[in-house]
């Protein structure tokens, strides 16, 4: 017999779809982790000797939020429909827990943005500076199809890749930079939904958390 009954109870099955809806961002968290990490523009950008790995550690924190969160959301899901007390205490502290590491993930990011640009940038204008580096040149090459651009360093091995530049080709440094904003945008407006999806999901717990302890002191 549901321990809720009246205005609880359907407080109970708006707490069981949100986590319906919790696993399913935690799905799609995962998704997008998974298409940052493999997709096929960021990898050649920052495949070989001594390219930069900030961008790839913030995905990783992504996929392991991802899968956390379809964790959280299936035991959301199992504390609801059996209406225990100390699995939606549990859930609640998981979604502290989740929204404590994304307001320090999200303050890592916005306070690292422009350095994991920088970084890579300073990888590209490494692998150009030495002129008699092949290697080196395989990256430009790479750059420069990936990016649509050319230039940025004075060396001569920039000089002589792009003497067939078209004129008003944007340069690679700032080419760099606007490519991971828009990554790392991404990333952002994905945490500021999950915060707000959180915040929901813990007052819909601690209320019928409440709400089942309150019924069992009248029984």
């Amino acid at each position: 017999m549901s321990k809720v009954q009246g205005g609880m109870k359907c407080v109970k099955y708006l707490l069981f779809v949100f986590n319906f809806i919790f696993w399913l961002s935690g799905l799609l968290v995962l998704a997008v982790g998974l298409w940052l990490r493999f997709d096929p523009n960021t990898v050649e950008l920052l495949t070989g000797d001594g390219a930069p790995d900030t961008f790839f550690i913030a995905v990783y924190i992504l996929l392991g939020a991802g899968g956390l969160m379809m964790v959280v959301g299936f035991f959301g899901c199992f504390g609801a429909v059996r209406e225990s007390q100390c699995l939606l205490a549990s859930f609640f502290a998981c979604l502290l827990i989740i929204f404590g590491a994304e307001i320090t993930a999200g303050v890592f990011g916005f306070m690292n943005k422009e350095q994991i640009a920088e970084e890579v940038q300073k990888f590209y204008s490494s692998s150009v500076a030495d002129d008699n580096n092949s290697n080196g040149t395989a990256i430009a090459l790479i750059y420069h199809k990936i990016l649509n651009c050319c230039g940025g360093s004075s060396s001569d091995t920039t000089q002589a890749l792009c003497a067939d530049a078209p004129e008003g080709t944007q340069d690679c440094l700032t080419a760099i930079i606007d490519f991971f904003n828009e990554k790392l945008h991404i990333i952002g407006y994905i945490g500021i939904g999950i915060a707000g999806v959180v915040i929901i999901g813990m007052i819909f717990s601690m209320v019928l958390c409440c709400a089942i302890r309150n019924s069992r002191e009248v029984i």
